[in-house]
């Protein structure tokens, strides 16, 4: 009875020992496993972005200021006292319209050395008027040529005989010439205004002056707007003194200056974005790269090798009617631009040994990968070998990332 009654204690006893053991254990691997897995290394989080395929433009961009393209100051013909001029700039004047009168001074009207000078003023102004209505003939027959080649190479492209920059480059020529056109009439006119005071100057040396003999009417040599007034008082002139300035605010260009460096990158015809500068980002296209460079100093106060890029805008005037002579902008000249090309951002790529490498996502691991560059710009670069489209590589990698270690997308 007392053996009987024994055993099962025994036997509960036994189980609950077994059962410590167990419980123990269980805690025990437990904690062994916590100290593991806290050992174990845990994934750099990382910012990953794919490799991409697609267009690519590389520009140079640099201030710039827009211009008045023909602009013409008004000089007085003759010596003598001009009378205040009451135009104010921006105002609209017409051709032939009086812009300053100058009252003569007896002594140098009289004089014969002077009345030499003017009459070899005429002489001069009448081979001007001759050389700038053969310019306007030369510009004409350009004119023609380009329009006829123009349509030409529109057929050619229609039969898919000529490219599509082969097109644009003939339209461009054509507009280049309808400008020059324009500019060589603008030309003529101011040579007729120029003949027409030296004349008028020798008429007045000649006795030979109108019933207002007491005074000269200096009129504009062309329609536009008052640029600037550079005699705004009365005075004492001498003659070839400026008075004023006057232009066609329509007839806007872009000059801006490069570095020689970027400049020898940059050719006639290059596609220009012109932005910053108030309103919509303008299309424009580049007309000449001035042949001779200027030193300027930097804002760092180093002396740079500059030379001017002039633009011509090819956006309708109604984007840019606010656009007026002498305004900042920014312009972004296209240098190279492709299609198709395999790119990441610049904040991927590093120095590697003696060239570049990114890291290369592969699953959760990172790999560095020794990568072939090509052409950059700000924001991505190209990437000629070491990469395919479908990578994913890490921008911005920290000192934390190194070839094979874990990572995870933040």
């Amino acid at each position: 009875m007392n053996q009987s009654a024994k055993r099962p204690g025994l036997s509960r006893r036994a189980a609950l020992r077994w059962l410590r053991r167990v419980l123990l254990f269980v805690l025990f691997a437990g904690v062994v496993g916590l100290i593991v897995f806290a050992a174990l290394p845990k994934p750099v989080p990382v910012d990953v972005v794919p490799v991409a395929r697609g267009e690519m433009v590389v520009t140079v961009d640099e201030d710039g200021r827009s211009r008045v393209k023909d602009r013409h100051i008004v000089s007085a013909p003759l010596a003598g006292n001009v009378a205040r001029i009451e135009l104010d700039p921006g105002d609209e004047v017409k051709q032939g319209s009086v812009v300053a009168r100058i009252v003569p001074l007896a002594a140098p009207l009289l004089d014969v050395r002077t009345k030499g000078q003017s009459q070899a003023r005429v002489a001069a102004s009448l081979a001007a008027q001759r050389q700038s209505r053969s310019q306007i003939e030369r510009a004409q027959a350009a004119l023609e040529f380009a329009k006829t080649n123009a349509a030409r190479v529109q057929e050619l492209h229609r039969r898919q005989v000529a490219t599509p920059q082969q097109l644009e480059q003939a339209l461009l020529e054509a507009r280049t010439t309808a400008a020059e056109l324009e500019s060589a009439r603008f030309a003529a006119r101011v040579a007729d205004y120029e003949l027409e005071m030296a004349r008028a100057a020798l008429g007045h040396l000649s006795g030979k002056a109108p019933a207002k003999e007491d005074q000269l009417e200096v009129p504009a040599p062309v329609t536009g707007r008052i640029l600037k007034v550079i005699q705004e008082s009365e005075g004492a002139v001498q003659a070839g003194a400026p008075l004023l300035e006057i232009g066609d605010p329509q007839a806007l260009e872009i000059v801006v200056d490069v570095l020689t460096s970027d400049a020898v990158r940059i050719e006639p015809g290059n596609r220009v974005n012109v932005d910053r500068w108030g309103g919509p980002t303008l299309d424009a296209r580049v007309r000449l790269v001035e042949p001779s460079a200027f030193s300027r100093l930097s804002a760092l106060g180093v002396e740079e090798q500059r030379v001017n890029v002039i633009i011509d805008l090819v956006a309708p005037r109604e984007q840019w009617k606010e656009l007026g002579d002498g305004y900042r902008v920014e312009a972004h000249i296209a240098v190279w631009e492709a299609q198709n090309v395999v790119h990441v951002p610049t904040s991927a790529i590093f120095r590697h040994d003696s060239g570049w490498a990114v890291y290369r996502v592969e699953g959760d691991i990172a790999r560095i990968t020794s990568v072939k560059l090509g052409e950059r710009n700000p924001r991505v670069v190209q990437i000629v070998e070491g990469l395919a489209p479908s990578a994913r590589v890490v921008v911005h990698p920290s000192e934390r990332v190194r070839d094979g270690i874990r990572v995870v997308a933040r």
